[in-house]
């Protein structure tokens, strides 16, 4: 099994797909670079990285992802002109996202799938466990779900998935987990994924959600997968071969995560999402609660 002595430090980060969900606003605009309040939520997946102590990330990206990485560099004019101006305050939020971690790139050329771009990642990671943290995902700052995979990894070695409870009518918007029941609540073992399937045939309500702490072995396995479903080299492929042969860099573990996740991949779970955290913000919480609490009673349309 490799890189089990090898202390988590690298973050994968897929960021090449059109977000064609959320066109026209991602014609010109990564899907990344979308503000959930005032960050794009790009940000927040970074800070959990970085939160998790994995302050080397690797954003694999595709065409029109320019503003990535303008975004995690510095702005020496605009710095410049807050500072002039004694805004000190948004001096800072312009310099916060540069400082969070040593941001790479690397790009995907052919939109191949989310295994496809792990793949990518195999230069920059070599031989070592890495996370992958999908953008799609916002985990709540609050829930320490990357430490607990960590953990899970660094005592059952192999790779561990994170994986939520969801309506069966919506297993088929994820991949599913057969799983074995281990001693703890929130840890299981699996034995097989599938990806997208129908009700009837779902192995389970355990959908895969956006977050994979990964054996190096992985990539050996990826670069023998064929495409699956929709022509795409699947990430949920690898890692049931995995599951199902351990002595190629298993066992596969998931972590049953039951605290804060926002869904920002769907337009209404976006919004959604915007209305919670701007409702928890204490500079904008009480004011923006006042209104929507007026708006709901009084004028939004029935």
């Amino acid at each position: 099994m490799t890189g089990d002595l090898v202390r988590l430090r690298k973050a994968v980060i897929p960021a090449a797909g059109l977000g064609t969900r959320f066109l026209p606003a991602t014609k010109a605009t990564p899907k990344e670079m979308l503000p959930v309040v005032d960050k794009p939520a790009i940000q927040y997946v970074v800070e959990e990285a970085v939160a998790a102590g994995l302050r080397d990330v690797l954003m694999v990206t595709g065409r029109n992802k320019r503003a990535l990485e303008d975004h995690f560099d510095r702005n020496r004019e605009l710095e410049e002109a807050l500072d002039r101006k004694g805004d000190l305050a948004r001096l800072e939020q312009v310099r916060e996202p540069s400082g969070l971690a040593a941001v790479h790139y690397v790009r995907q050329g052919d939109p191949l799938g989310l295994g496809h771009a792990v793949l990518c990642a195999a230069p920059h990671v070599g031989d070592e466990p890495f996370a992958v943290l999908l953008g799609d995902d916002l985990i709540d700052p609050r829930e320490p779900l990357l430490d607990r995979m960590a953990e899970v990894r660094r005592r059952f070695g192999g790779s561990v998935v994170a994986l939520m409870e969801v309506d069966p009518d919506q297993i088929h918007l994820y991949g599913c987990a057969a799983v074995v029941p281990t001693p703890e609540r929130d840890v299981v073992r699996i034995d097989g994924l599938v990806e997208k399937p129908d009700a009837a045939r779902a192995p389970s309500n355990l959908a895969v959600i956006g977050r994979y702490v990964l054996d190096p072995a992985v990539f050996e396995v990826l670069a023998k997968t064929s495409p699956g479903r929709g022509g795409e080299i699947q990430l949920t492929d690898a890692l049931q071969q995995l599951a199902q042969q351990p002595e190629l860099g298993g066992p596969v573990h998931g972590v049953v995560f039951s605290g804060r996740r926002y869904d920002t991949g769907d337009r209404a779970d976006y919004l959604r999402t915007v209305v919670r955290l701007a409702c928890e913000r204490d500079d904008l919480g009480p004011e923006f609660r006042s209104w929507l609490r007026a708006y709901t009673e009084h004028e939004m349309p029935r």
